[in-house]
């Protein structure tokens, strides 16, 4: 009888002394999974002005009269004036190609012969310039009033607008994000400060779409480039 009592306090202690070590642990365990499970969601911002580095720039001009041939005449004769300009202008050895003429029977719409236009035929041709130098096609821009006084009929259309290009993004890509992370990171912080905590480890981390756009409807010459990031820090005590 003293045996099996002995045995069953013994076996109790055991038991007891487990229970102890075994909260312990598992006391230690949820305050570590609590102070893991605290943490604070910022986002990083960062930004910068770039210049274009490509440029796309359509020259359109016309051409009227009753003639095919004479019309051609004059649109390779105003044809040799724009890259001539373009010479001028510094953009001698930009790329450039010229489209077919695109030609307009005005008497083929079936009006009265008393509304006939003058000119039964109107062409516009179109010369495309493709160069890295955005800054010379800008200024060019600004002269082309000169191919006017040269008897260039211009033709200025929504269809015809110059196109301004930054391509260079995968070289400034590493330092705004690292820029923006900086940038959570101050935030987070400021944040832990406030709540009496400090800043842990990166919990999760996010990357935002980069975006190109114009500093401004005057100046699409100038890129502004932004990049957002979303991160979680834990927080310590």
């Amino acid at each position: 009888m003293r045996e099996n009592w002995t045995s069953n306090f013994s076996a109790g202690l055991l038991i007891g002394v487990a229970l102890v070590i075994s909260s312990l642990v598992l006391g230690g365990a949820v305050k570590d999974f609590r102070s893991y499970d605290r943490y604070v969601s910022v986002r990083g911002f960062a930004e910068r002005e770039v210049p274009a580095d490509l440029a796309y720039w359509p020259i359109s001009f016309s051409a009227a009269g009753n003639d095919l041939q004479k019309i051609q005449e004059e649109l390779d004769t105003s044809a040799d004036k724009v890259m001539a300009f373009l010479d001028r202008q510094g953009l001698g050895e930009a790329e450039a190609s010229i489209s077919s003429p695109r030609i307009n029977d005005q008497h083929a719409f079936g009006a009265s012969p008393q509304h006939l236009p003058a000119n039964r035929f109107t062409a516009q041709s179109v010369i495309t310039v493709r160069t890295g130098d955005a800054k010379a096609v800008k200024e060019a821009m600004s002269a082309a009033g000169e191919l006017l006084s040269e008897g260039v009929v211009l033709v200025h259309s929504y269809e015809f607008q110059p196109r301004f290009e930054f391509t260079g993004l995968a070289e400034i890509k590493p330092e705004m994000i690292a820029e923006a992370t900086r940038d959570a990171r101050s935030a987070a912080r400021q944040f832990a400060r406030d709540s009496e905590s400090s800043v842990g480890a990166i919990r999760r981390a996010s990357q935002g779409l980069f975006t190109i756009n114009d500093r401004d409807d005057f100046t699409p010459e100038i890129k502004r480039v932004r990049v957002v990031t979303s991160v979680d820090y834990f927080l310590e005590d």
